[in-house]
């Protein structure tokens, strides 16, 4: 009988998530914030996320074996606890619950996922649970799903699990072992989330924000060393300036913030008006720097013998969504492979509890061969949403959607495109995507005007054909999931500028025709009209939205932005003229 292991993850209270393992073949994932419409699915566990995972094996839930969640209960004789409690003596009622009462989130967790089987009616007393500390989990989605045979050095930065902030160890015959960990409050994700917090954004989406913000900067204006203390081996946030708690935030309009009164003194009041002006812009840079430097240090201290034995490193975290940070990993000189999931933040961590658990049953698991793990939708699926939308849309079906999307686009027009499975992660790469001519700058310049909204120094990203990368990357590095930026060349700067950050980079996606072969024929038969296989390409959903995820999130989207073309499976999408009242 198959080995069945359906993982969790959400216990954070946003970003949950459901995976399904069938012996070591991960078989389906999903966000649940794309089934429920709200972002992050703040507050929910992931029950119509597993619902999908479920239908999606066409198994029923008695046949589940193994549940594995990525939170676990931590000793009180492990030094997490007693680190946490030491870091935060000047709140005391935190100090003492971490001692005294340091599993209470996990037990309320738990009571939770119980509650959340049995509505599933996966039977708790045949099931085996498993628990996995949530840096283990990061490590595993990393780690287990590189498809890197070789030993492999593994690194995990991310705000804080249960306590750990941050991991260091490394992954050999399918095991992962520890070397070094961190403890809350010393993260590095802390230390760029009250910044980002500072600078007036969100602390779930606004880090790459100020990344982008970043490029515009100079890092060197501003010296921002006395957040953290680092010298390779040790690293401690100024839990005097960032990320506290207690009495020591700073309040404004009766909301707390990650940073205390004291950085509104050493830095100046915190950012509510012009980004662009001075400072703001050049603290945007100057976080970015540290934070580059001290996790390249970190990795230099504890992973360069492992890197120097085979050059492979796997990452993972709510840090490695940071795709300057990744740049900088896959330049080191002994870094020869980078691999960052897909879905590197917390929503990945159910693919890892299950990994993990798999990998301590000596069960060999599969890498990650694409992204395309959540709910997919035929073109009679397509029609039938068509013909019951409220707003009577126009449509037909196509012979070849992928030769009329590349009319369209070569056209100058902008294309929404709905395909196949949806993809695992917060990077459309190639099946729920808003698609524009990267070489005109009206058309880049119209997806912001019509549906993104973005602010005006973020930059887009480009998908390319395979053959067309190394004339656009100057690095040989894989590009599969759009978690790093490169070198863009000269050429290329000038040609397509609103997919390049101010520093010459961008985040790009490299296609292989096995890995999405749909997408890679529209490519293709893009460059046939234009004479080159690349588009700009960004994830279908407006500001706030979650990505969509059925032909009816699409057609909402469609009929709630000023998108002209939707392409669902084969079926073309379009409105009604809007009635001319002047005649």
């Amino acid at each position: 009988m198959a080995l069945i292991t359906l993982g969790l993850s959400g216990a954070l209270g946003h970003d949950s998530a459901a995976a399904l393992f069938v012996d070591g073949n991960l078989v389906a994932a999903v966000e649940e914030e794309r089934l429920v419409r709200r972002k992050h699915a703040k507050g929910c566990m992931p029950r119509d996320a597993a619902r999908f995972c479920i239908r999606s094996a066409k198994i029923k839930p008695r046949d589940i074996n193994t549940v594995a969640v990525s939170y676990a209960p931590i000793s009180l004789f492990s030094p997490a606890r007693w680190h946490y409690a030491r870091r935060y003596w000047y709140a005391p009622d935190r100090s003492l619950d971490a001692l005294l009462n340091g599993n209470r989130r996990y037990r309320r967790y738990l009571h939770e996922v119980k509650q959340l089987l049995d509505e599933l009616k996966i039977p708790w007393h045949k099931v085996r649970f498993v628990p996995v500390q949530h840096q283990l989990a990061h490590a595993s989605s990393a780690y287990h799903m590189s498809g890197f045979a070789e030993k492999t050095a593994i690194l995990t930065i991310d705000m804080k699990g249960e306590y750990a902030s941050m991991f260091l160890g490394y992954g050999e015959n399918g095991h992962i072992h520890k070397i070094k960990e961190f403890y809350d409050p010393d993260s590095l994700s802390g230390m760029y989330a009250a910044i980002t917090d500072y600078l007036g954004f969100d602390m779930l989406d606004g880090d790459a924000k100020v990344m982008g913000m970043a490029t515009y900067g100079d890092p060197d204006k501003y010296d921002l060393s006395s957040l953290a203390r680092f010298d390779g081996k040790h690293f401690a946030v100024n839990t005097k300036l960032i990320s506290t708690v207690g009495l020591r935030r700073f309040k404004y309009k009766s909301r707390g913030h990650f940073f205390s009164d004291k950085l509104i003194k050493l830095l100046g009041p915190h950012r509510a008006g012009e980004l662009f002006q001075d400072p703001y812009v050049h603290y945007a840079a100057s976080i970015q720097k540290l934070y580059e430097e001290a996790a390249v240090s970190l990795v230099t201290h504890y992973l360069s013998d492992i890197l120097r034995e085979t050059g492979k490193l796997a990452f993972a975290g709510t840090g490695a969504l940071n795709v300057k940070l990744n740049q900088r990993l896959a330049d080191l000189p002994q870094v020869k492979e980078l691999f960052v999931p897909p879905a590197a933040g917390d929503a990945g961590t159910a693919i890892g509890a299950a990994a993990y658990t798999l990998s301590q049953q000596n069960v060999p698991i599969h890498g990650h061969t694409n992204a395309f793990l959540g709910p997919r939708y035929t073109t009679d699926r397509c029609v039938r949403a068509c013909q019951q939308h409220r707003e009577k849309p126009i449509y037909e079906v196509l012979e070849s959607p992928t030769a009329k999307a590349a009319e369209l686009l070569n056209e100058g027009h902008l294309v929404g495109w709905f395909q196949s499975r949806m993809e695992f992660g917060s990077r459309a790469l190639g099946n729920r995507c808003i698609l524009a001519n990267p070489l005109s700058s009206e058309s880049v310049a119209a997806v912001n005007r019509k549906i993104k909204f973005r602010e005006r120094w973020r930059s887009f990203s480009p998908s390319m054909l395979d053959t067309l990368a190394g004339e656009v990357l100057e690095s040989e590095h894989p590009a599969d999931y759009m978690t790093k930026t490169f070198n863009i060349s000269k050429k290329w700067q000038e040609m397509v500028p609103g997919l390049v950050y101010q520093d010459g980079t961008s985040r790009a996606h490299v296609v292989r025709k096995e890995a999405n072969p749909r997408f890679y024929r529209l490519l293709k038969e893009f460059e046939t009209r234009s004479g080159y296989g690349i588009l700009l390409n960004s994830s279908l959903n407006r500001p706030g939205e979650a990505m969509v995820c059925s032909p009816e999130d699409a057609l909402n989207l469609f009929f709630g932005s000023d998108l002209e073309y939707l392409i669902m499976q084969d079926v073309l999408v379009t409105k009604r003229p809007e009635p001319d009242w002047d005649n």
